[in-house]
C-alpha cells in the first residue's frame, strides 16, 4: 500500500514532462511553419513551398541578387535569422537525452 502513491507521484511527473516537452516542439514547429509563411507572403516570386527543407543562404543570396528595397531585404534578413536560429534550438532540443524520447515516441523529425 506504501508504494503505490509513490508510482503515481512519479507516473504523473512523468506524463507532465511528456506533454510539456511534446507541447514546446510542437510550438516550434508552428513557429517555423509561421515564418516560413511569412517569408513566402513577404516574397512569393522566391517561390518557397515548404519549411522542412529550406535552404536560408541561398535564398538571402537571391533576395541581394533581384534588387528589392533595403528595407524589404532587412525585413527578410529578419525572417531568415528567426528561421535559423528556431530550426537550430529545435535540433539542438530533440538532440538531448531525455527529449529525444519524447521526440521519438511523439514521432517529431528534424528540420
Amino acid at each position: 500500500m506504501g508504494y503505490i502513491p509513490l508510482f503515481l507521484t512519479v507516473g504523473g511527473a512523468c506524463l507532465l514532462f511528456f506533454l510539456t516537452v511534446k507541447n514546446s516542439l510542437q510550438k516550434k514547429l508552428n513557429l517555423q511553419k509561421e515564418l516560413t509563411a511569412q517569408l513566402t507572403m513577404a516574397f512569393p516570386e522566391m517561390g518557397i513551398t515548404g519549411f522542412e527543407n529550406l535552404d536560408t543562404e541561398s535564398i538571402f543570396e537571391n533576395l541581394k541578387a533581384s534588387g528589392q528595397k533595403k528595407s524589404k531585404v532587412e525585413e527578410a534578413l529578419k525572417l531568415l535569422r528567426q528561421l535559423k536560429i528556431n530550426r537550430l534550438q529545435y535540433n539542438q532540443l530533440i538532440k538531448k537525452a531525455p527529449y529525444n524520447w519524447v521526440a521519438k515516441m511523439s514521432g517529431f523529425q528534424e528540420i
